[in-house]
């Protein structure tokens, strides 16, 4: 068994690459128009994972760790509920990760007041977390005295 990917359904396409790829960083790697069906499907992958997803993608594989956005050509109202949790990204600078995000009007939900971990969400309110790659980061101004905003 092997992780492929986690789906979350968006109402605007474009807001939502302009999200996950321009903001937060994300590169597609994939994408499936379906007419028949009225669907766009979109595979997003993380920097350091795009290369073995084109790989097994090449191969006739399923590429792992991916997120799947699924945006339904006809319109619905998708109500969310905390189970789903969130989407987990590591990140090489918690501080710099969330000052670019904050520059790009992106809220953060829950700073990274103890230099490890982050809360933003997406246009269509999924949770991300960003988790600092390796040891915790010193806390910082002015993230250290920040409060969460909204929720996350």
């Amino acid at each position: 068994m092997r992780y492929l990917h986690t789906m979350v359904r968006v109402t605007d396409l474009d807001q939502s690459l302009d999200f996950y790829c321009n903001k937060l960083g994300l590169v597609e790697v994939r994408r499936i128009d379906n007419e028949k069906g009225r669907f766009t499907l979109v595979f997003l992958a993380a920097p350091e994972d795009k290369a073995q997803a084109e790989a097994d993608a090449a191969a006739g594989r399923r590429g792992g760790a991916l997120v799947e956005l699924t945006y339904n050509w006809d319109p619905e109202v998708y109500t969310g509920g905390r189970s789903f949790g969130h989407l987990a990204y590591e990140v090489d600078d918690i501080y710099a990760t969330c000052d670019r995000l904050q520059k790009a009007g992106i809220v953060i939900n829950r700073p990274p007041r103890d230099g490890v971990m982050a809360f933003v969400r997406s246009p269509d309110n999924i949770s991300i977390e960003l988790l600092q790659k390796g040891a915790a980061k010193a806390p910082a101004e002015p993230w250290a005295s920040m409060p969460n905003t909204g929720a996350w």
